[in-house]
């Protein structure tokens, strides 16, 4: 049987992202049954719920909800800079490359790239970047963490590095705001908690729409004054939402009944990396987590990437040499043994 009759081209085994995951049944059930009200004017219980859960996880005082992790990681920039400051954080990090220069152009700052010398941003990177107090040069602001870390391929930053972090930036009086997205997942690939990941953190994101499977959300956490003024934020954004439970339910849900499992996302996860590993000439970034990414021997990956959607296979071009797959809820270990054949004899092809 091939692949065209097992899956008909209306059905492609989509591995783009973590983010085209689809409500469950159950999680429909618990949209549908979701407790409401004006979440501006009174409040929406089923968010206020959601909110106390997810700061009691991250060991934080308060947490918000947020439409989209972007707009809690830009209220976290505005909480926490002035403009004509600068922030410091990975050169790979999202914030930088997909946030569509929202922190120059709603906060005012100034994004300062800190090459890794490894994988990601270490303490002793961020050290080397710390400017002297000049007149002639910005101020920073604020050091931004991304844990797991998307570009690096869902690496997770251990805490004894996040630590190190924390202890650079608070020698040099910063705040540390960590892009979270995925935190979930650090999580689950072990040995620390929630709580103890965010500890390092005067705020932290955390995604609701990507491993935990919700159609949208994200959380801010963060002290309760640091919260009352990120809510500020968020209507200012645009982020003031009404009947929000009905979302807020579906991460609730994610949170309660999808966490536990995202341990087969990862094995998933490696055991495709192991079957592609020298295909064609490729290598892979061994991942920590959900994230494979391939590097190719020559500026193929668009080629690649055609050639698999024509097979209704779909992954991401992340640049010329590079190719993403990303495991997730709606993905079997059937969907994943056969994209894990086809990817390495396209590559061999190619």
């Amino acid at each position: 049987m091939t692949r065209t009759d097992r899956y008909p081209a209306r059905m492609p085994i989509d591995l783009r992202s973590d983010t085209v995951t689809k409500p469950t049944p159950a999680m429909r059930q618990a949209m549908a049954n979701a407790e409401v009200g004006d979440d501006v004017l009174d409040g929406d219980p089923s968010a206020q719920r959601l909110e106390a859960h997810v700061a009691e996880l991250l060991g934080k005082e308060r947490s918000l909800f947020f439409p989209t992790g972007s707009m809690a990681n830009q209220a976290a920039i505005l909480l926490h800079t002035r403009p004509g400051t600068e922030i410091l954080l990975d050169a790979n990090a999202h914030i930088i490359h997909w946030e569509m220069a929202a922190a120059a152009a709603l906060a005012g700052v100034q994004v300062r790239p800190v090459a890794p010398t490894a994988v990601v941003m270490t303490a002793s990177d961020l050290q080397g970047m710390l400017r002297p107090s000049s007149p002639h040069a910005p101020r920073t602001s604020l050091v931004c963490v991304e844990n797991t870390h998307n570009g690096a391929g869902g690496k997770v930053t251990p805490l004894d590095e996040l630590h190190s972090i924390e202890r650079v930036a608070r020698g040099a009086g910063l705040p540390v705001h960590m892009d979270g997205a995925r935190l979930w997942n650090a999580a689950a690939a072990g040995p620390h908690t929630l709580a103890e990941l965010a500890s390092v953190t005067d705020t932290v994101m955390v995604s609701f729409s990507k491993g935990l499977g919700a159609p949208a959300g994200a959380a801010l956490a963060g002290s309760a004054a640091a919260i009352a003024e990120a809510r500020v934020i968020r209507k200012r954004l645009g982020g003031g939402m009404r009947q929000v439970g009905v979302l807020a339910a579906a991460a609730q849900h994610g949170v309660e009944h999808h966490r536990a499992r995202l341990v087969d996302d990862h094995a998933r996860a490696r055991r495709l990396a192991d079957r592609v590993e020298g295909a064609g000439g490729a290598r892979v970034v061994p991942p920590d987590t959900n994230i494979v990414m391939i590097d190719l021997p020559r500026p193929t990956a668009g080629e690649v990437v055609a050639r698999l959607a024509e097979e209704g296979i779909l992954i991401s071009g992340w640049h010329e040499r590079r190719v993403r797959i990303v495991t997730h809820l709606d993905a079997s270990d059937a969907d994943v043994d056969h994209v894990a054949e086809r990817v390495a004899v396209v590559l061999e092809a190619a």
